[in-house]
């Protein structure tokens, strides 16, 4: 079930069909609720009473006085067809029309399923089936005939790539090298190309990966098929901290700024699994108000404490310690017990590091 609904209104209707309506009410609901998204405007606003009619073929006695946008509604609509369709656990074969996995579409026009999952989000209306016993994503063929229908550009585009020549492709990855050799990181070579070309960003990048993984002897980028190994990551890791810019680690070790900053990230967990966070555990830790009570708790330094009798004979540099009022016996535990709870703050995030 999607957890991103953009509007909380629509996500409650969702919650009351899955747990409430029956089978057959999940599939007619799922079919109005494809309808009603080729008719929904971005630009305008609905009532949520509007919509629920749409959908259910009801209309509420008393309904919230929610608005819901165009682009809400856009986004919502298309997470509750799957989520109700899903609900109903229909078999793939009893769907009264053919179904098309994101396999079968990849195939058919010939794109990467990472492009269908693109479509998918811009208005592919995709539901899910039970295919051989499992829940799996499946599409209407009279929904990908009306998706194509309003999305020639966008489906000639994505299959672009697969019309790739071989002589386009050795321009490209002879451009690639050039501007390798000149210093450019994988980002840099894949963004400046895409621009040359006319082609997305994503087409490069996968050109010139599989270009280096077939031809590991005369890779572009020979660094970026490899992991790097722990010393590699603990220098990135350093420079990175003495100011060194993403861009600059990129082109250095010759990856993506994503990389890099995967690796910092990484790094990072590393050196907080690593810190002493030793602690003793205290039942008041764990109220809800514990913050408030632990952390709060104001201490008075300066009106309650009292400076140290210098004893005579000592150097300059250790009478001069005897300057720090010494803690009361209250205000040392306050500390203590602060610095006791941050600790165990502390580590029970550190919990969750992965």
């Amino acid at each position: 079930m999607h957890k991103d609904y953009l509007n909380s209104a629509l996500r409650q209707l969702r919650d009351s069909q899955v747990r409430y309506a029956p089978r057959d009410k999940k599939i007619d609901q799922a079919n109005r609720a494809e309808k009603l998204l080729g008719e929904i405007d971005p630009g305008r606003t609905y009532s949520y009473e509007y919509l629920v009619h749409r959908i259910t073929d009801f209309r509420p006695d008393v309904a919230p006085a929610v608005k819901v946008t165009g682009a809400e509604a856009l986004h919502d609509l298309l997470c509750f067809v799957e989520d109700v369709s899903d609900a109903a656990e229909l078999p793939a074969e009893a769907a009264g029309e053919p179904v098309m996995t994101v396999d079968d579409l990849s195939k058919n026009f010939d794109v990467s399923t990472k492009t269908i999952q693109r479509w998918r989000q811009q208005g592919l209306v995709s539901r899910r089936f039970v295919f051989d016993g499992r829940k799996r994503v499946g599409f209407l063929k009279s929904s990908v005939d009306r998706f194509v229908a309003h999305n020639g550009e966008k489906i000639a585009r994505g299959s672009r790539f697969s019309q790739m020549n071989d002589e386009e492709r050795s321009q490209i990855i002879e451009r690639a090298r050039r501007l390798a050799q000149m210093g450019a990181c994988p980002s840099e070579v894949a963004r400046r190309l895409a621009e040359y070309t006319g082609r997305s960003v994503e087409t490069i990048r996968y050109t010139i990966k599989q270009f280096d993984a077939d031809h590991a002897d005369i890779a572009i980028f020979p660094d970026a098929t490899t992991h790097l190994n722990d010393e590699a990551k603990r220098k990135l890791f350093q420079s990175f901290r003495r100011g060194v810019s993403v861009e600059t680690l990129a082109r250095k070790f010759g990856r993506t700024r994503a990389s890099v900053y995967r690796v910092v990230n990484e790094m990072r967990a590393k050196k907080i699994l690593e810190l002493p966070l030793d602690y003793m555990d205290n039942p008041s830790f764990h109220r809800a108000d514990a913050d408030k009570v632990i952390l709060a708790d104001e201490i008075q330094f300066e009106s309650t404490t009292k400076k140290a009798r210098v004893p005579a004979g000592l150097p300059p540099y250790l009478a001069s310690l005897y300057e720090t009022p010494l803690l009361t016996r209250e205000q040392e535990a306050s500390l203590f017990r602060k610095l006791n709870y941050l600790k165990f703050k502390a580590a029970k995030l550190r919990e969750g590091l992965d």
